[in-house]
């Protein structure tokens, strides 16, 4: 299947090697944002090696150049002014700018630039509509964690409940052009299917109030009992009710997806052989608030729940090096480490054998040993200390036995089995023999009595037992945080649990909330601390065998007929979609005629309010066993401890918070779209660069590469080693081939 990663790494590279000047050398300009996408996907030297001689920011004093620039940036009033800035007032910048926008840009703006004088300078412009992070291969997010605010907090008063919906429904604009963008990256013109629940009414801003309701139809309009016989008046002043922020983004990604197809009318390209049309799914947090809650033993999501994994992705740990010193090193997990992919969605059981034998294999391959190999974690931290020849291999080993003794310790320690045993049965709502949990209490309560189980453990036990129960009296529930012995903070946690949707509090004659959507029991073997498997599974099973039911998933528009062709069944390799393909693309190999072709059918899924690696890894999982291309998007990846966090100031907005310290903005929304826009993407102009003394430099031959006494342009690290126009091919590969590791765009 195609990978995100290497579908926006070829877009931007496209880009790049689309602009051919008569000099070959070209500039390369980008603003703040627009650098850290690019940074996400390619380093420094494979933009280097485009032929691109400088790189430089927007918003930076540059020098005029005698080259012509490709412009990467964000569409905003601000970069456009940027722009006609560099080619007014009898000024130059560059040669010409050949302009690509990441996303759309706005039809004022278009024709604010074709009517500048900067208009005889620009050689193209060209939308990319790339502005989402591709965070794994499969896995897509917009880096946005304070959106989980916007959509559940709930107004302050009364009176704000105008301003936070309006400003809720800008923010849910800007994810619908995000999750557009991923649809046209990917060249999928999908149904659209969305959540909409039935045991429980909007949530948030979007919770039926007065102030946002249309008014109520006149008196005696009931009497009808027919809903076409009732008016528009009270339709309008029911939809209130039904207006779930799943239903208000599905609708906008839908308008986003016909508006595009109607200015590109050969929107999706015509694959060969031809692949069927996908599907994608919106649903948001509140379907499933048990899996962020539950203990996972998955390696992935093992790791991220009880280590200080910094964003998914960076971990500091104890490294021996050859002399067996120890010290402190940072290393990323990403899709180049081939012993992290490899193991992220096993089992921490299966990882750590899978470790040991490819250790095993290593040893008796790589360093000619002869003996019984690494039994144990322990072994391995020995041997690996001897293989000092073997570094980068060594470091990956190292870095992963260090995680996966980290984890199996603080399971040990925080006596993670009888909690998850308990976190099981709550989720469940069997034992591990498949009958009722009728000692769930008796085998709580010692645990949260207990000084060895940290409280935030007890906070999900707790929590969970609750969702079991359906709400309990607040009496019990009062008693159970006492036992407990929980702050204030995390007593606020399980309680904002209500703003959910999850029932809380429940009285006497309080029925049970009938939810349509359930887990099914697993028909693979399972281990008993890992039996519950997240409702997003039982969603795309369902869809995939046209079992969803279409009160609770509905499609916006059109949906599939149920003739539809089957996606082909023959195994999918990763290959590049037709609409990312260069002239002669070094990174492409030709496709043999006898190779499996990438044409199955795509499910795309986006998780409002934040997904959990328990969710991403069923999505990987699912893919080979119903034999679909599955993505998973949302607005943010979430672990237990971030969830848990960000539950106990969910009332108060965010205040406090690590993704909005000072809360969500109880202001009204702005004025159009493009103002919200030009604020998010800000960046403030650094002020004029100071003169520099002229001075000779110590070292001549640096003013002989530049040709003059002059200071290079402030803003790109690379200037003092940039190459000039008589610069040789084999001597710019060789300079940036020493600078390839220091980094990337040091502004």
């Amino acid at each position: 299947m195609s990978s995100l990663i290497a579908a926006v790494r070829a877009k931007f590279l496209q880009a790049i090697r689309s602009v051919n000047p008569q000099g070959r050398w070209k500039i390369l300009v980008v603003d703040d944002y627009s650098q850290k996408l690019l940074g996400s996907v390619l380093k420094q030297f494979d933009i280097l090696e485009e032929n691109v001689t400088l790189i430089e920011s927007i918003s930076n004093h540059r020098e005029p150049q005698k080259f012509e620039a490709v412009y990467i940036l964000m569409p905003t009033t601000q970069n456009v002014e940027r722009i006609i800035k560099d080619f007014s007032n009898d000024q130059q910048q560059y040669l010409g700018a050949h302009l690509f926008f990441i996303e759309g840009l706005s039809e004022p703006l278009f024709q604010r630039l074709t009517a500048s004088p900067a208009e005889p300078f620009l050689r193209g412009l060209q939308e990319l509509f790339l502005n989402f992070w591709a965070v794994e291969a499969q896995t897509f997010s917009l880096n946005s964690p304070g959106l989980f605010f916007n959509i559940y907090s709930p107004p302050r008063n009364e009176a704000a409940f105008k301003a936070t919906r309006s400003r809720l429904e800008e923010e849910l604009l800007f994810v619908s052009k995000s999750i557009t963008n991923l649809c046209i990256t990917l060249n999928e013109f999908p149904y659209v299917r969305y959540y909409f629940p039935s045991h429980h009414l909007p949530l948030g801003p979007l919770q039926p109030n007065a102030e946002t309701r249309a008014p109520p139809p006149p008196e005696g309009s009931n009497r009808w009992r027919t809903n076409l016989a009732r008016g528009d008046s009270a339709r309008v002043y029911e939809s209130a009710d039904t207006e779930f922020v799943t239903k208000l983004l599905a609708f906008m990604v839908q308008r986003n997806l016909d508006e595009h197809k109607r200015t590109n009318p050969d929107f999706p390209k015509p694959s060969d052989p031809p692949r069927p049309r996908g599907t994608l799914i919106i649903t948001d947090r509140a379907m499933d608030a048990v899996v962020p809650l539950i203990h996972e033993f998955t390696y992935q999501a093992m790791c991220n729940d009880l280590l200080p994994i910094d964003n998914g992705t960076k971990y500091t740990y104890k490294f021996q090096s050859s002399v067996g010193a120890y010290e402190d090193k940072t290393a990323t997990l990403a899709e180049t480490d081939t012993v992290w992919t490899t193991v992220r969605h096993m089992h921490m059981r299966e990882a750590i054998d899978k470790l040991m034998a490819d250790f095993n294999k290593f040893m008796e391959e790589n360093a000619g040993f002869k003996g019984e190999g690494a039994a144990s974690l322990n072994d391995m931290k020995d041997m690996l200390a001897s293989l000092p020849q073997y570094q980068e291999q060594r470091e990956k080993f190292s870095l992963h036995l260090n995680m996966a003794q980290e984890c199996m310790s603080i399971f040990e320690k925080d006596k993670l089995s009888q909690v998850a045993n308990v976190q099981q049965c709550c989720a469940t709502g069997m034992t591990a023999e498949g009958k009722s949990p009728k000692t769930l209490v008796e085998e709580m309560v010692p645990l949260l009595d207990s000084q060895e189980i940290i409280n935030s453990n007890k906070v999900r036990m707790v929590a969970l037992y609750i969702m079991h129960r359906d709400g309990v009296p607040d009496e019990d529930r009062r008693r159970l945080y006492q036992h407990a012995r929980l702050r204030v903070a995390e007593q606020d946690a399980i309680n904002s649990l209500s703003h959910l949707g999850v029932r809380i509090t429940r009285g006497p004659t309080d029925k049970d909330t009938k939810k349509k959507l359930k887990q099914k029991p697993s028909q693979e073997e399972e281990y008993e601390l890992s039996r519950y498997k997240p409702l997003l599974r039982t969603v795309i099973e369902d869809h995939v065998n046209n079992k969803l039911d279409t009160s609770l998933f509905p499609y916006v528009k059109d949906a599939p007929s149920a003739t539809t062709p089957a996606a082909s069944k023959s195994p999918a390799t990763p290959t590049h979609t037709s609409s990312l393909r260069s002239a002669k693309p070094s990174w492409h190999k030709a496709v043999r005629s006898n190779a499996p072709v990438d044409n199955r059918q795509r499910v795309i899924v986006f998780m409002a309010g934040g997904m959990t690696y328990s969710e991403i890894r069923e999505c990987y999982a699912l893919g080979g066993l119903l034999n679909k291309d599955i993505y998973i998007g949302s607005t943010h990846t979430i672990t237990p401890r971030q969830f848990i966090d960000d539950l106990k100031v969910l009332e108060l907005g965010g205040v406090g918070s690590r993704a909005v310290p000072n809360g969500v903005s109880t202001s009204a929304a702005h004025p159009s779209y493009q103002e919200y826009y030009d604020q998010k993407y800000f960046t403030p102009d650094p002020a004029p660069p100071q003169r520099p003394t002229l001075t000779v430099p110590v070292d001549s031959g640096s003013s002989a590469r530049s040709g003059k006494l002059s200071k290079p342009s402030p803003s790109s690290p690379y200037a003092t080693s940039s190459t000039s126009v008589n610069s040789t091919g084999t001597a710019v590969a060789d300079n940036e081939k020493k600078k390839k590791k220091k980094g990337f765009f040091h502004f």
